[in-house]
């Protein structure tokens, strides 16, 4: 799908939540049909997602992590995307300096940053080192909630 002027506004409408189709049609002068077939292309091909966010510092003891990984192998792009799918992680990036990837991570009660490397990061090959950020005070961060326990 070609993203354009109008696709761009739609999104951007979007981006504080929920607010229906109608809404944005008449702040844009456009069709509310052009509107939602609009959204469903753009989840359809993968470019938007529409799902509940949360700020971690609001659930209580969720934390977000960010992890410097050294790897072993000059595979980043398939590793990053293996550790994509590890438990608690929520991004992966391909990065320069001296770290290969940086991860971000949701921890919570039960689920530590021991858990998270013992359990889970540690079934990973070609993992030469870590490093790991722990994050005070976030801002303009939402993430999912998946699993949210109180």
């Amino acid at each position: 799908m070609k993203i354009d002027e109008l696709t761009v506004a739609i999104i951007n409408s979007m981006k504080q939540g929920r607010i229906r189709f109608r809404e944005i049609a008449d702040s844009l002068a456009v069709a509310e049909g052009t509107v939602r077939s609009r959204v469903r292309k753009l989840e359809e091909e993968g470019v938007l997602e529409i799902t509940g966010l949360v700020n971690p510092e609001k659930i209580p003891g969720q934390s977000v992590v960010y992890i410097g990984v050294k790897l072993k192998t000059i595979e980043l792009v398939k590793k990053g995307a293996e550790i994509s799918q590890v438990k608690g992680v929520i991004a992966v990036g391909v990065v320069t300096g001296r770290y290969d990837l940086i991860l971000t991570v949701v921890l919570k009660k039960g689920f530590g940053l021991l858990e998270f490397y013992t359990e889970e990061l540690s079934r990973i090959d070609e993992v030469a080192s870590v490093e790991a950020f722990v994050v005070y005070k976030h801002y303009n961060i939402k993430v999912p909630c998946d699993e949210c326990s109180i």
